[in-house]
């Protein structure tokens, strides 16, 4: 079953590294969102040239899009013989900054040892690479089938999503009846299906001071020593109470089982963007951005709460404690239902290509899965893609190219059995 369909697979594998290759080559890095016009227009020609119906998606208004930097989603879509359900692969252009520590170039990739390294190989280059040449095949070996297949490459993921999936979500391209199924090529190994991802609250802190001279701080009021007061409290208060909440999600990697709380940056007194010393000021100000990660066993209302009780704490019990919350983005848990159909049909063709049962697991972090589901009203959505996840936003990430194809092989075959099977040649 499936054979010549697979091999057919088996002899795009030099198109595949190439097409990894290619589009890992394009700097998508967001903030602030280099290259993604030219990424997606590449995307969109090749598939065009397959007969696909393309289709460009600017996203005007929303958050980051800007003349310099463009918001820029393309969809390609190609129609059967007949209406019929509509599978839709999405994969995400955007890519997190280089950062240090690589042994290559991240964006002249590099293929050694069965593996094509570079920025986005693994996050999510390789595995929108794959839904592409899965595509490509079916329409190759069942030009008569009943239904639609759909590929979109959209902008933003990395950021929460607003311009790419949130966008097209919102314009009613991922709800029913266009969209029956959707399949998400994020980087969760290859023999698993992820069905959900933790929920997530983002949060700016900002404690207020007084500015004084250096030399007289007892003028002033220090906001970095009130947000170190903060600090203190998350140490000793919060942090042990999320180490003890616990999900019965399935949720890899074992640590993000629990409640989690990431500072992700702060910042504190006048701004030294320039050469020479520092100001001599107490600062008056001092900024802190924190990322909480939280199980669907827990209210969002709580999990706020949780913060702003610390905080009034501080402002009843610390002298000239004073602060202002801003919620900077928040994502509620999503979890697919474990016997949906695209569940079903992509366990069955893991179980067929790799010869052993599918993992059903959760994601720690956030993917487009929430828009589909949460503004798309589409629930039968999941991620599945070849790439280890411990290697995204790693130096030196790279995609195992068996990989890529064995996960060819079960998007594609998963497709054909959402699509009622081949309806001829």
């Amino acid at each position: 079953m499936h054979d010549s369909l697979f091999q057919r697979i088996e002899s795009k594998r030099e198109d595949l590294v190439a097409l990894t290759c290619d589009l890992i080559r394009f700097p998508t890095v967001n903030p602030p969102g280099e290259a993604y016009t030219p990424c997606a227009e590449f995307l969109g020609e090749r598939l065009r040239a397959r007969g696909f119906e393309v289709s460009y998606h600017r996203a005007e208004g929303e958050v980051g899009d800007s003349a310099r930097y463009p918001r820029t989603n393309v969809l390609a879509r190609f129609n059967g013989r007949a209406p019929g359900p509509c599978i839709h692969f999405n994969g995400h252009i955007d890519v997190v900054a280089a950062g240090l520590g690589w042994s290559v170039d991240p964006f002249a990739p590099t293929v050694r040892d069965g593996k094509v390294y570079g920025r986005g190989a693994c996050d999510m280059k390789g595995g929108l690479a794959a839904a592409v040449i899965a595509a490509e095949a079916l329409l190759e070996e069942y030009r008569d089938f009943v239904g639609a297949i759909e590929v979109s490459g959209t902008v933003d993921e990395e950021s929460g999503g607003y311009a790419g999936v949130g966008y097209l979500a919102k314009q009613g391209f991922f709800s029913r009846p266009r969209v029956s199924h959707v399949i998400i090529p994020e980087p969760l190994n290859v023999d698993r299906v992820c069905i959900g991802h933790r929920g997530v609250w983002w949060a700016e802190v900002e404690t207020r001071g007084r500015i004084a001279h250096g030399s007289m701080p007892f003028l002033g009021d220090c906001a970095v020593r009130h947000m170190a007061a903060f600090l203190q409290k998350l140490e000793s208060d919060l942090y042990p109470a999320l180490a003890a909440k616990r999900t019965a999600m399935p949720v890899v990697p074992e640590g993000a089982r629990q409640s989690t709380l990431n500072i992700n940056s702060i910042h504190g007194g006048l701004q030294e963007d320039y050469d020479g010393l520092p100001a001599p000021m107490v600062p008056d100000s001092c900024r802190l951005v924190l990322d909480r990660r939280y199980l669907i066993e827990e209210d969002p209302e709580a999990v706020k709460d949780e913060i702003v009780s610390l905080l009034e704490g501080l402002k009843r019990d610390r002298a000239g404690f004073d602060y202002a919350l801003r919620e900077v983005l928040a994502f509620q848990p999503t979890l697919t239902d474990a016997d949906a159909p695209v569940v079903r049909a992509v366990s069955a063709a893991i179980e067929q290509v790799l010869g052993k049962p599918a993992e059903q697991v959760v994601s720690p972090g956030t993917y487009d899965q929430k828009h589909v589901v949460r503004v798309g009203h589409l629930k039968d959505c999941i991620a599945y893609g070849p790439g280890i996840l411990d290697l995204a936003h790693q130096p030196d990430e790279y995609v195992g190219i068996d990989d890529m194809i064995a996960s060819a092989k079960v998007m594609a075959a998963a497709t054909l059995a959402l699509l009622g099977g081949a309806g001829g040649r």
